[in-house]
């Protein structure tokens, strides 16, 4: 067997969705998280510059939603062939929560546009777009938490105390 040059291996892996979903999925939870961190810390700080780092992370980060989806559903009938039984529960869970979630992730990032976006022509909106901005960034993460519960419930057994409360077989139903 001939062993591949490291370029080689790379290719193959970024030519697997599974991997890349793999490789993307944190981008969302850990980049809202951030968002969240320096959002917070620019209001008080009442710094429009950080303020607008804060609010330009949380919408990458909320909008990175759709590569982590859209590999995750390409590498979904893989990852359901090579799962046991109550991974592929977890799977499917995994893949409906992320399916009723990811309109809340666009939301987050249309917020965090206006409240960069508005305060330039009505500065006065400044604090309360910021505030809701702030909040709903807290909902998505803790969204974005909820998928990823389950998501790390597929591979790992020694996670899993419990079944999905989801009802096996909704991501099909969803897709059709």
């Amino acid at each position: 067997m001939q062993q591949q040059s490291v370029s080689e291996l790379i290719q193959a892996h970024l030519n697997q969705p599974e991997y890349l979903h793999a490789l993307l999925n944190p981008l969302p939870v850990y980049g809202i998280a951030i968002g969240v961190a320096v959002l917070a810390a620019a209001i008080g700080l009442r710094n429009r510059a950080a303020q607008i780092t804060g609010l330009a992370v949380l919408l990458a980060s909320a909008l990175s939603v759709w590569p982590v989806i859209h590999y995750g559903e390409l590498g979904f009938d893989r990852i359901l062939t090579q799962a046991d039984e109550g991974g592929t529960n977890w799977l499917d869970a995994h893949a409906q929560r992320a399916e009723r979630a990811e309109p809340a992730f666009y939301a987050l990032a249309a917020i965090a546009a206006v409240a960069m976006a508005v305060p330039r022509k009505f500065p006065k909106s400044e604090l309360w777009l910021n505030g809701l901005t702030l909040i709903a960034a807290i909902a998505v993460l803790f969204l974005g938490a909820w998928i990823a519960y389950a998501g790390g419930q597929i591979r790992h057994r020694e996670f899993r105390y419990d079944a999905p409360p989801e009802p096996r077989g909704g991501y099909e139903k969803m897709r059709d």
